[in-house]
């Protein structure tokens, strides 16, 4: 084999092992859709938001989100529907796959904050929902959230929202976070831990499909002090929600082109209904119908708002201690 034989071979396998390797750029949506192939990050562990069956096949709303989201997307620029490939992408690592062009874009209970928008760009939002708890159904010691502190255990999920959360506001809570949710249902299904809690969407999706082994508790400040949160600082009080999370469709950061795309589909799947049904169909009627009563009252909410703007409607709803503002 010549010198120059033996070097377009070796190139050609060092292309190849690149390749596989996957890109280390971001991907763009509205590229790889004209490309026919889109690769969707999603959680593939949670019943009714995002959960992979044993056959390889998706359900759950985040996943009836992402195929309507890129379906609408083809039709706008007048191509065929792209093949969708699902990629799993846990919570603390969602950002890198997005920044290391593992995946297009993730719909996958994924909360808009002001850390993870450094980082990535975010489309929608397309759900509102809250923090709550999940308790076996036969458990009657936890009724709101002060019980917590009693030195209970409670489940999370580490690198989410809600175990920040309670890290920073419930110190006499035993946390354990472990690296899937079905992995905190399973540990309060044997009694190794007293709780599960993350977002209601999510806590829903888990209760209807054990249905009968567990139960909702909304979780509203019980608390002895007032705690404050956002900047400027705000009271809250007993009964309020203790936080509220706003679900985005995260991708390439500043992919403006894509974001808008996004967002137009996102007001049609809302216009037409295909929103409300697929979210019915994925947690359970009753449950929305619940929900949407409660929101009713005024202090809870669960509306789909689309638009740019209620992204910045989040600033300053995470919870933090501040004796001060406890103290005014």
């Amino acid at each position: 084999m010549s010198r120059h034989t033996a070097l377009v071979v070796a190139l050609a396998v060092l292309a190849a092992l690149i390749s596989s390797c996957g890109s280390t750029e971001p991907r763009q949506l509205l590229g790889s859709i004209r490309g026919g192939t889109v690769i969707l990050g999603t959680k593939f562990d949670q019943p009714g938001v995002g959960l992979q069956h044993p056959d390889k096949k998706m359900s759950g709303f985040d996943v009836k989100i992402s195929e309507y989201v890129v379906n609408a997307i083809a039709d706008e620029l007048g191509v065929a529907h792209p093949t969708i490939r699902w990629y799993e992408t846990p919570s603390a690592q969602r950002e890198q796959l997005i920044d290391n062009g593992t995946v297009d874009m993730i719909a996958g209970s994924y909360s808009v904050n002001y850390s993870r928008a450094q980082k990535v760009s975010f489309a929608g939002p397309y759900l509102i929902t809250y923090q709550g708890l999940l308790v076996r159904k036969a458990d009657d010691s936890l009724t709101k959230l002060d019980d917590l502190n009693r030195g209970k255990k409670l489940c999370s999920v580490s690198g989410s929202t809600p175990a920040q959360n309670v890290k920073n506001l419930l110190p006499g809570v035993q946390l354990q976070e472990f690296d899937s949710y079905s992995s905190c249902v399973e540990a309060l299904r044997r009694g190794k831990v007293d709780a599960l809690t993350t977002d209601e969407t999510i806590l829903a999706g888990y209760a209807k499909r054990y249905e009968g082994e567990f139960k909702l508790i909304q979780m509203n400040y019980e608390l002895s002090k007032p705690l404050c949160i956002g900047s400027p600082k705000r009271q809250r009080h007993n009964g309020d929600p203790f936080s509220r999370e706003v679900y985005g469709i995260g991708l390439a950061k500043g992919d403006t082109a894509a974001i808008e795309a996004i967002d137009r589909a996102l007001d049609k799947m809302i216009t037409t209904g295909a929103w409300d049904s697929d979210l019915r169909e994925a947690l359970g009627d009753s449950t929305i119908t619940d929900w949407e009563k409660r929101a009713q009252g005024g202090t809870y909410g669960l509306r789909p708002d689309p638009s740019p703007a209620a992204i910045e409607k989040i600033t300053g709803t995470k919870p933090v201690a501040d004796p001060a503002c406890e103290a005014a």
